[in-house]
Parts: C-alpha cells; sequence; structure tokens
C-alpha cells in the first residue's frame, strides 16, 4: 500500500515538473525565435538586427532587460520547482497539519528591497536610452526631413532641399568619421499615427497639433522596411514605408533627380489635360501643373517609387491603371475615390503618369 502511494505521489510530482521544463522550453524557442537575426532581404523587420545608432541602443536595452528579467524567472522558477517537489502532498500525511509559519521579517524585506532595486536599475537604464535618443544634439551636416502622417500615406518634406515624396523615404548613410544622421519633425494631418522602422529607430507618434522628433543615423545602406505603429483607421495595416539609406553619391543623384521639373512632353498632353480636367488635381500636385492638392501624394516623380498606395502595391502600369480605376480592389477602405474615367481617358492619364519619373 505504501509503494502504491509513493508511486502516485511521484507521478504527480514528475507530471508537474514536466509542465514546468514545457513551459520553460517555450519561453527559451520564443526569446531565440527573437534574438535571431532577419532574412537578407529585411522582409521581417526586428529591433534585434538594428542598423543605426538609435536602433543600437533601444537593442542593448532589450537584452539587458531581457537578460534581468530571465535571470528573475528563472529563479522563480527554481523556488516553484523546489516547493513543488519538497511539499508536495503525501496520502501517509493526509490526515496531519503542516507546520504553520506566521511571518518571517528576512522573507519580507527581501521581496521588498530587491524587486525596489530592481525596477530602481531598469528605471535607470530606460531613462538613460531615452534621455540619449531625444536629446541627441543636431550636427550641422544632418539631413532635415518633415514627416506628415496621413490616412493612410507617408508625405516626406525636405525643407533644405526642395523636394517633395511619398511613401518612399531617402536618406543617406552616415559615415561614423563624418556623421550625416536624419533628423525627422513628425506632423500628422488627421489622427494618431506612429513612425516606426524597428531596424532603425523606436517607434515615436504623430500626433495632431503636436509635433514631435526622432532621427537615424544608419550605419549601412540598403531597405528598410516600417510602417504605422498606431491603429489609425481602417488600413492602418496598410500604411506602409520604405526608408532606402543610400550612399552620399547615390542620395545627391537621387535629391538632384527630384528637384527636376515634371515630364512636359507634347506627347503625352492628353494625360495632362485628363489629370488637370478632373478632380485629381484637387488632391494630387505635379509641378509644371495647376494640381496643387495636398490630399494626395505629390505625383512628379511618381514613377520614381518602387510602389503605389503606401506600399500596397508594386508601382506598375497594371496596378497604376486598377489604382486609379478602383482603389478599394488594392486599398479597401482608401480615402482616394474610383475615378470613373472612360477607357480613353484612363489610358492618356495612365501614359501621362508614366512618364512622371
Amino acid at each position: 500500500m505504501g509503494e502504491t502511494m509513493r508511486t502516485a505521489d511521484w507521478r504527480a510530482t514528475a507530471s508537474r515538473a514536466l509542465g514546468i521544463l514545457v513551459l520553460l522550453a517555450g519561453i527559451l524557442l520564443g526569446a531565440k525565435l527573437c534574438i535571431a537575426s532577419t532574412p537578407a532581404d529585411h522582409s521581417v523587420p526586428s529591433i534585434f538586427d538594428a542598423h543605426s545608432t538609435p536602433a543600437e541602443s533601444i537593442r542593448h536595452l532589450s537584452h539587458f532587460v531581457l537578460g534581468v528579467t530571465g535571470l528573475i524567472f528563472l529563479v522563480v522558477a527554481s523556488l516553484l520547482s523546489y516547493a513543488v517537489v519538497k511539499f508536495r502532498s503525501r496520502r501517509a500525511e493526509a490526515d496531519r497539519e503542516p507546520a504553520q509559519v506566521y511571518g518571517s521579517t528576512q522573507i519580507e524585506l527581501a521581496w521588498t528591497v530587491i524587486p525596489i532595486l530592481i525596477v530602481a536599475v531598469l528605471f535607470a537604464a530606460t531613462a538613460r536610452v531615452i534621455h540619449a535618443i531625444q536629446d541627441a544634439p543636431k550636427p550641422p551636416t544632418a539631413v532635415e526631413v518633415t514627416v506628415i502622417g496621413h490616412q493612410f500615406w507617408w508625405e516626406f518634406r525636405y525643407p533644405g532641399l526642395g523636394v517633395v515624396t511619398a511613401n518612399e523615404l531617402h536618406i543617406p548613410v552616415s559615415d561614423p568619421a563624418h556623421p550625416t544622421p536624419t533628423f525627422l519633425k513628425l506632423l500628422s494631418s488627421d489622427t494618431d499615427h506612429s513612425f516606426w522602422v524597428p531596424q532603425l529607430a523606436g517607434k515615436t507618434d504623430l500626433i495632431p497639433n503636436h509635433p514631435n522628433e526622432t532621427w537615424l543615423d544608419p550605419h549601412e545602406t540598403g531597405l528598410f522596411l516600417g510602417q504605422c505603429a498606431q491603429y489609425c483607421g481602417t488600413q492602418h495595416a496598410k500604411m506602409l514605408l520604405r526608408v532606402y539609406v543610400d550612399s552620399p553619391e547615390d542620395f545627391k543623384a537621387w535629391v538632384h533627380e527630384q528637384q527636376q521639373p515634371a515630364n512636359q512632353a507634347e506627347k503625352e498632353a492628353a494625360g495632362r489635360q485628363v489629370f488637370e480636367s478632373t478632380a485629381c488635381l484637387n488632391c494630387h500636385a505635379i509641378n509644371g501643373t495647376n494640381g496643387t492638392g495636398r490630399f494626395g501624394p505629390d505625383l512628379t516623380h511618381l514613377m520614381s517609387r518602387q510602389t503605389i498606395a503606401a506600399g500596397a502595391a508594386e508601382n506598375t502600369p497594371e496596378n497604376l491603371r486598377l489604382w486609379i480605376q478602383n482603389p478599394d480592389a488594392i486599398k479597401p477602405g482608401s480615402l482616394m475615390p474610383a475615378m470613373k474615367l472612360s477607357d480613353a481617358e484612363l489610358d492618356a492619364l495612365v501614359s501621362y503618369l508614366e512618364t512622371l519619373r
């Protein structure tokens, strides 16, 4: 009989221990997936794959916090496992009352003072990183960009360069010997948005009537993906953005191209006429035309962008035609109306827009 009860006790203990081990394995697997670097094409941005000074500060802080909290978890899990095994229920002692302990000054001091110290350390580490990012000095060589969040797209203005574009931000790589960070002034034209490119910087909100700021200091060229991280309406999930980090030479070439006037070729006069005689010009601007709208993206160099509809579709003639004809087919709930043009008008307009490079 006694042997049977001991066997049952150990089975219950083994079951509890197995449950704890499974939980530990799941947490370790989750941590491994978080820390793992992303693919070469950056299709899954991760804060642990930092390529900019602010992002590196956030990554180091994240590793520190994960280390501290992981240690706390291991200590608590170990004590819990010890208590489960040591003080497990035994059938032989079912009728015996366990020892009654009424308080312990040492234990109470420990579980009060130690958490306070842990919180103080985490607070100090976080405050230091926040201060380093938010109060970073702006060098004379910095590139300044005004970012305006719209439902559901991004507007980028380079006031010192006379460039306006949308959804695809171009910035120069920053050489540690000659830093060229990009400082962003963040504004919102309608509701709350949040600018987030995980590999380059942390989230920063865009709040109506409350200018905000952040900065990027990328160390290598390439494409980095981000998106709005604050729910802002129906198409929040497709308010994407792309950051192209260019070499100094490529960035200068891109700026030069963007400063050029729009194509005014006579052979595209029919398409330009469609743009200027329909509701297109109420929302969009094209240099050299009477279109000066700001409710939608500036189209002066539309075809220099890789995507349309804030990254929802590739910038191809077929997608461009569909986007004008039926925006909901690409981005349901977008604020762009269907233009209801005839086939001839649509062909002429798309042909004209294709020349805007």
